[in-house]
């Protein structure tokens, strides 16, 4: 095929071969040729009949899969493929019963898949925004529904699990014209929420935010301007309609598409609505955001074991 696969019909044909896979993304891994995970060795053997890789340093073999979402998957890499399409371009989310249809896997098995998936689309940028004379909104919202509507035995783990008895609170940090952050906090408290702005935004910048008192103080670091809800939703420049826009795109892909999210995952379907929202302008196009995500497979593995809590895994 020549160029890059434009559209989900073209993905499918192009990388129903295995060995097309394989070479697709090792070229994205190891531009320069791929070099041995454990001995960083460059020259190597092909074994082709394994569809592997055998250091001429150190002996070991090593796949395209080791190190990456992809290692210890007995899923071939052209299920992975569809799936990560499907997850990177469907602006709401795709479910892991629906993916597991397309697919013909298991529900687990798609569940575990998308999320490893959503483990790669995790920025890790630690480049603060805003300076230069830019603008920067910062704003909150709860996630989730009220306690007293929850199955009992779901309602039990809310209550004494890490999303507490109603909402889980979600804190964005958006540059006009730019990228937005999003995490998890703890409350609304004034230090969390200013901690988190003097974390990632600049010093001197341009923050517009609404009229809750926690964001009181800014004032000496930034060019800090409020905008009262209670009276206007926007006062010239001053705004966070930006941030309104997102809170929207993720609402209602949680709501409408996963139904319900546990306090524990909700980080990781942040990272994927945060993905496609930073990656939603020209030039980025369905095939050129889903190439910007099979870049960003390696280094990123994730257990079974760490996905439900079973080992440490510290989000990012």
């Amino acid at each position: 095929m020549n160029g890059r696969a434009k559209t989900l019909q073209q993905v499918i044909r192009y990388f129903s071969d295995e060995q097309v896979c394989i070479d697709v993304v090792a070229k994205m891994r190891w531009p320069d040729g791929p070099t041995c995970p454990a001995c960083g060795h460059k020259e190597h053997y092909y074994l082709k009949t394994q569809r592997r890789w055998k250091c001429k340093e150190c002996y070991k073999q090593f796949s395209v899969k080791l190190g990456t979402i992809f290692e210890d998957s007995p899923l071939g890499l052209d299920k992975w493929i569809c799936a990560m399409w499907l997850l990177a371009n469907c602006k709401n989310g795709i479910s892991s019963c629906e993916v597991a249809r397309d697919l013909g896997i298991t529900q687990k098995s798609a569940w575990f898949m998308l999320h490893r998936i959503r483990k790669s689309m995790q920025d890790g940028s630690l480049v603060k925004v805003g300076g230069n004379g830019s603008e920067v909104e910062a704003d909150e919202t709860f996630i989730g529904g009220k306690a007293r509507n929850m199955h009992i035995d779901k309602r039990e783990r809310r209550i004494t699990g890490t999303g507490g008895k109603d909402k889980t609170v979600v804190m964005g940090i958006l540059e006009r014209g730019g990228k937005v952050c999003a995490a998890v906090i703890p409350s609304r408290h004034k230090g969390v929420l200013q901690a988190k702005v003097k974390e990632h935004v600049a010093a001197g910048t341009a923050l517009y935010t609404d009229a809750l008192k926690s964001y009181d103080g800014l004032t000496q670091e930034y060019a800090h301007k409020v905008v009262d809800h209670a009276e206007a939703y926007v006062d010239g420049r001053v705004h966070t309609n930006g941030l309104e826009n997102f809170w929207s795109l993720l609402k209602r892909g949680i709501s409408g598409t996963y139904v319900s999210v546990e306090p524990f995952h909700l980080f990781r379907y942040l990272d994927e609505q945060t993905f496609r929202f930073n990656n939603r302008k020209q030039p980025m196009d369905d095939s050129a955001r889903f190439y910007s995500l099979l870049s960003q497979v390696a280094g990123r593995r994730l257990t079974y074991a760490e996905l439900t809590g079973k080992a440490d895994a510290t989000p990012a």
